[in-house]
């Protein structure tokens, strides 16, 4: 199945710098320096960008669509996958039985490469992911499957690889990024201080990507957090980068499963207006994450700890969980760090709302996801054509 432009050959492209919208329903549904220069990206006929990435995954632009649990659901990763970049579902915290639902649906509406974005942490004795989960995978023969926060068993890894799967690792320091690589990880993804949503990193997206590569020639880098249009694209790519991992600019977007009032908060906010925070739990207690700040937000930043237990306070709100499989309602305590969907209602103002402020800066309406891909990587490549200016480490660096 194809898009109905998504820049391959014999397909319209922009005529200008600036890049035209595609027509209406034609997509339905991330070196320094001071170190050594990267190979320079060469733009093949076709209008695409060869990098690493694309060879080895066979895959028109090197673009990845970050696994936003909630958001990232089929329609997301359908859209980008048909739009010539690397679609990634986001799975936590849905049991083995809907991700396998997840994948049919996926694999009905693209034959083209997808991935699987698991989150890891070992201290949780019921984490969100499961052996169960990595079998769902090698099942359904998933192309790609991604671990965030922690490390999977080795022994995950290696069931992954004998099935034909690639196994990536989304890590925001360098000493996570050694221990993905020792353990068999053929992808690494640089989570600078920048993304949005659960992050560790402390680190800009550039120099992070820097870092990495400077660990390992042989495996694809992809930049993540601050990346939403061509330029910051472009720039990532010039800095080394095999390719991009795109989050917060896809939730304001068409397929993203998210509230329509959390999408307009990406189009109006800016660079300033997020911040990190460990206030959201108790699905998921005392992790960073990166979130707009909003009312609740504001109110005990700097105080997390002094927070009030959630069973005392009133609920703020309720949602759907595994929507269209199971439809479970779900009673969102003060402090859920669930975010909001279509399905959920209560005042926003007092919920988890995942953002990278950088990228928010670049965000002025809510796409198809197919659109923004396809004038993200052709603005990117017509930038690529020309460098002067993307040595800058400009990378609005507010969060």
């Amino acid at each position: 199945m194809n898009g109905a432009n998504d820049g391959r050959p014999g397909q319209p492209s922009g005529t200008s710098e600036d890049e035209a919208p595609l027509a209406d329903g034609e997509s339905d549904a991330a070196g320094l320096e001071d170190g050594p220069k990267p190979k320079p990206i060469y733009v093949l006929e076709g209008n695409t960008l060869r990098t690493r990435l694309t060879r080895e995954l066979g895959i028109h632009y090197p673009f990845v669509g970050a696994g936003m649990a909630f958001v990232s659901l089929p329609p997301l990763v359908v859209a980008v996958s048909e739009a010539g970049g690397l679609g990634m579902l986001g799975t936590a915290p849905e049991p083995p039985g809907v991700l396998e639902t997840r994948l049919k649906a996926i694999q009905a509406g693209t034959r083209r490469p997808y991935g699987v974005d698991f989150i890891m942490d070992r201290l949780e004795p019921h984490g969100f992911t499961t052996r169960d989960h990595v079998d769902t995978c090698i099942a359904a023969k998933v192309p790609v499957v991604v671990f965030h926060w922690d490390l999977p068993p080795r022994e995950w890894i290696q069931a992954l690889q004998a099935a034909g799967t690639r196994v990536w690792v989304q890590a925001g320091t360098v000493e996570l990024a050694r221990q993905a690589l020792d353990a068999g990880a053929q992808g690494l993804i640089a989570q600078g201080r920048q993304a949005g949503g659960r992050n560790l990193g402390s680190t800009p997206t550039l120099a992070l990507v820097k870092e990495f590569r400077g660990l390992s020639d042989a495996v694809p880098v992809l930049a993540a957090g601050g990346i939403a249009d061509g330029l910051s694209a472009a720039r990532a790519l010039h800095h080394g980068a095999d390719g991009v991992w795109v989050g917060t600019r896809l939730v304001a977007s068409v397929e993203a499963y998210a509230h329509p009032l959390y999408k307009q908060r990406l189009v109006d906010g800016d660079a300033g207006d997020t911040a990190m925070t460990t206030l959201f739990g108790p699905e998921w207690p005392g992790k960073r994450m990166r979130v707009i700040r909003n009312r609740v937000v504001r109110e005990w930043a700097g105080r997390e700890s002094s927070a009030p237990r959630t069973e005392a306070s009133e609920p703020i709100g309720t949602t759907r969980l595994f929507p269209g499989v199971l439809d479970v309602t779900y009673v969102m305590p003060k402090f859920s760090s669930f975010l909001p969907t279509p399905d959920t209602q209560g005042d926003l103002e007092e919920m988890s709302l995942p953002a990278g402020g950088a990228s928010m800066a670049r965000i002025d309406t809510v796409q198809p996801a197919g659109q923004i891909v396809v004038e993200m990587m052709e603005r990117a490549r017509r930038l690529l054509e020309s460098p002067e200016g993307l040595d800058e480490a400009d990378e609005e660096d507010r969060g």
